[in-house]
């Protein structure tokens, strides 16, 4: 307990802060400790998962090489995706009725319809176009090229995850863009900038800080996405190659938790990347802290003292000397 000074010289007792007890949240964290424990006790003895055989192909050459070939669709696709998203996001703000419309079908398209299915859709596409023509229309083609040789399965599950995600990354875009407040971008006008100026310089590093954190989500979304591309069929990518070892092995489960493994361990490295990129661009966003000095200036000149756990300052009337008339 502090002793604080009173206006007449005595002393009056300070406030003594008890702290909170919180019997069942410790119960509980107890309960969820225990919980985690028997089913890791329980998981290691269960022959079923077979962790010699998770040692045995966790690192063996197919599984490493289908993880690489993972991680290439995903930052392949997602660099489509992003090119795209901005794009489709600047045009859904265009003021142009057409450019804003065919954005928004875009958009309603593939938003709307699963990716599995549109995956099924490209793996078709060679049956729907058999060559690509390159030409004037209602002429014969100049250059031709057969569309099962010109787009393999790897090309087209990059097509197809990257024009799905592009959807999605252009309403984040959108959205980040319209959190930067309209002033900012009349107010680089004013100095004389154009709209790519503004746009690199003003609008989009401010939008930086509420796109990246949906923007990582979708990232480390399109990791486990790429699962998907058996669909085309691509069959050389973390998840079908593991089905695939498991389908001559016998040994379903343990390939099911070496793909889990490497997802992991993929998924990892990319939030602790958008940790970082989300600390990066939010530098200066709350770090504001009063500056003790100057609020004690103040408070000594006009009688404003600041009160310990309160949002708002108490003002204090300085005290009248009896022996001094009123002047």
């Amino acid at each position: 307990m502090t002793d604080t000074a009173a206006p007449g010289g005595k002393t009056e007792p300070g406030i003594k802060a008890i702290r909170l007890r919180h019997p069942w949240r410790n119960t509980f964290a107890v309960v969820l400790l225990l919980i985690v424990a028997l089913f890791v006790a329980d998981a290691a003895m269960r022959p079923a998962y077979d962790w010699p055989a998770v040692g045995k192909y966790l690192f063996d050459q197919r599984i490493s090489q289908a993880a690489f070939v993972t991680l290439q669709l995903t930052v392949y696709s997602m660099i489509i995706a992003i090119i795209l998203g901005v794009t489709l996001a600047i045009m859904r703000l265009s003021p142009n009725p057409v450019v804003n419309s065919i954005a928004w079908v875009y958009l309603w398209v593939f938003r709307g319809t699963p990716v599995y299915v549109q995956l099924v859709f490209w793996g078709l596409i060679g049956t729907i176009y058999q060559s690509i023509d390159i030409g004037l229309p209602f002429t014969d083609p100049w250059v031709s090229f057969p569309t099962r040789v010109a787009l393999s399965a790897f090309i087209l599950a990059i097509i197809g995850l990257a024009l799905n995600e592009a959807a999605y990354m252009a309403e984040i875009v959108r959205a980040g863009l319209l959190s930067v407040d309209s002033g900012q971008e009349e107010a680089a006008t004013a100095l004389g900038m154009s709209w790519f100026q503004t746009m690199v310089r003003v609008i989009v590093p401010q939008s930086m800080r509420v796109i990246i954190p949906p923007a990582g989500n979708e990232v480390i979304s399109m990791l486990k996405t790429t699962s998907l591309v058996t669909a085309i069929p691509f069959t050389l990518e973390l998840y079908t190659r593991s089905r695939d070892i498991a389908a001559v092995t016998f040994e379903t489960v343990p390939m099911l938790i070496v793909a889990s493994i490497w997802y992991l361990f993929f998924t990892s490295i990319l939030m602790v990347g958008q940790y970082f990129l989300e600390k990066r661009f939010a530098r200066g966003i709350g770090d504001r802290r009063p500056d003790k000095k100057a609020d004690d200036a103040t408070a000594s000149i006009t009688g404003v003292t600041r009160v310990v756990g309160s949002g708002q300052p108490t003002v204090v009337l300085p005290r009248t000397d009896p022996h001094k008339g009123d002047r």
